[in-house]
């Protein structure tokens, strides 16, 4: 199969914090969580879990392993979170309250600020009841920000509610926002947070696609296109979520993740062209806002047991990075950097996922600039970025079938180093990159850590590559 490079000239450029990840506000705050549920309850899992203590030596190196990104603090219980109030208090107004208190918002600025991560969070919009909506209160949302403010507290991008075209699933079908009153609510947000934190910017909607349906159910949840038709107010970014599949726990499965789909090229087509529906409604009513994926990961539900937390896992998540990025995504949020089986770290042990080291490689090896390429086989997907130094590219290859490929390159120049993730199997937990295990020694891993590769044109079956050149 062929390859070519026929310009350097950049198709699209994405941001330096490209690749960036969620924590969940039910893992950040201990509420209602994916391990050990086996169904679902309203959006959400049926287990409680404990507050995810931050403060840990070993999260700490894997994070900085990956460098710079954003972290989102969103989810489902984002529009149910009391805010610094006692839980005795919140215990009056909601059974099972979850209330995010001050040592954990402190915590959470203390390690944005340690790794150089910058703060995406989501607002709760609540209003649950139909009559309320369009007439949405900022006082919560005016107190947060105002404390934040008082102790230097920074938050780099604010969002109102969590999948708002979603809330007929999660809170019932009178709870479910119209697009023009969610317009009306999202202009006095955007005015509470111009006037009271001026630097931050404005993310919305932050709509759920779902594979093969889209917005899903018309006319109640199909909002995206007249909610930024109705704006008054201009917003920075315009977000979206999508999962390519569905776990077992999902009440409706539109596609399932099975191995047989994860390995299907036709699985990998609607992500872009939801993404290409929100790109045009981008360009007709917020031309200057840019186009963020503001939350994907391989399953909804917490993902598929065995094999989210599996190699086979990294097609898609490998393939949705080159893809969001080629056509024009500025920032993929990956759910969740921890909890859940589709964590890029496991909860409990704290061991890196499959997906963690694509993620790692990513980070080391692909720049911002995209260069347009196509391959000649549907089973192998390639995408090429500029690398980390300049007069360098990186070209992704990600073969989803059992052969080995010859590649023929045009047009990229010599060829330097390369970098082959493999696994002993699809369900493998473990995955090695130019066939040795990847771990850290002594806080650290790095790429010289791997062995040379011989520079054949030579792909192996069922493996993502990532060949660097000198142009």
């Amino acid at each position: 199969m062929s390859v070519s490079l026929s310009s350097m000239t950049p198709i699209t450029k994405v941001d330096a914090r490209f690749l960036s990840f969620s924590i969940d506000i039910s893992v950040l705050a201990g509420g209602f969580w994916w391990e050990g549920s086996k169904g679902t309850q309203r959006g959400l899992g049926t287990q409680r879990v404990e507050p995810l203590h931050l403060n840990q030596p070993k999260l700490d190196q894997l994070i900085k392993a990956l460098g710079p990104a954003y972290v989102r603090v969103g989810g489902s219980e984002a529009d149910k979170v009391h805010y610094f109030t006692s839980l005795k208090n919140a215990s009056t107004e909601q059974p099972d309250p979850l209330v995010l208190t001050k040592e954990m918002w402190h915590n959470l600025h203390s390690f944005c600020q340690r790794h150089a991560l910058r703060l995406m969070f989501t607002m709760k919009y609540g209003l649950f009841e139909r009559r309320q909506q369009g007439a949405w209160q900022s006082n919560e949302v005016e107190a947060l920000l105002k404390y934040s403010h008082e102790h230097g507290q920074t938050i780099e991008v604010l969002e109102l509610g969590n999948e708002l075209n979603a809330y007929w699933a999660f809170h019932g079908f009178t709870s479910q926002p119209s697009a023009k009153n969610l317009a009306k609510d999202y202009d006095t947000f955007t005015r509470c947070v111009r006037r009271h934190s001026p630097h931050s910017k404005i993310a919305g909607p932050g709509s759920a696609f779902w594979p093969r349906i889209g917005e899903a159910v018309k006319p109640l949840s199909n909002i995206s296109s007249t909610f930024l038709a109705s704006l008054e107010e201009k917003i920075d970014i315009v977000d979206w979520h999508y999962y390519p599949f569905q776990s077992s726990r999902s009440p409706v499965r539109t596609r399932a993740a099975t191995i047989n789909n994860i390995l299907s090229p036709n699985s990998l087509k609607d992500y872009e062209k939801y993404s290409m529906q929100l790109d045009k409604w981008r360009n007709q009513y917020q031309p200057k806002a840019e186009l963020w994926t503001g939350e994907t990961g391989s399953a909804q539900c917490g993902g598929q047991a065995k094999l989210s937390d599996r190699f086979v896992s990294c097609f898609w998540w490998a393939d949705q990075l080159g893809r969001g990025a080629k056509i024009g995504q500025k920032v993929m949020i990956r759910q969740s950097l921890i909890g859940g089986d589709y964590a890029l770290i496991n909860r409990n042990t704290l061991k890196p996922n499959p997906d963690y080291w694509v993620s790692w490689l990513w980070g080391k090896l692909m720049g911002e600039d995209v260069f347009a390429v196509q391959s000649n086989d549907p089973f192998v997907q390639t995408y090429c970025h500029s690398a980390k130094k300049e007069g360098k590219c990186t070209l992704l290859i990600i073969n989803m079938s059992a052969k080995p490929k010859i590649m023929n390159c045009q047009g990229f120049g010599s060829k330097k180093k390369r970098f082959e993730i493999t696994a002993d199997s699809l369900t493998s937990k473990k995955i090695r990159i130019n066939g040795i295990k990847p771990k850290f020694n002594k806080g650290q891993v790095a790429l010289k850590d791997f062995p040379k590769l011989s520079k054949l044109n030579l792909i192996s079956p069922y493996s993502i590559s990532f060949w660097c050149f000198t142009v």
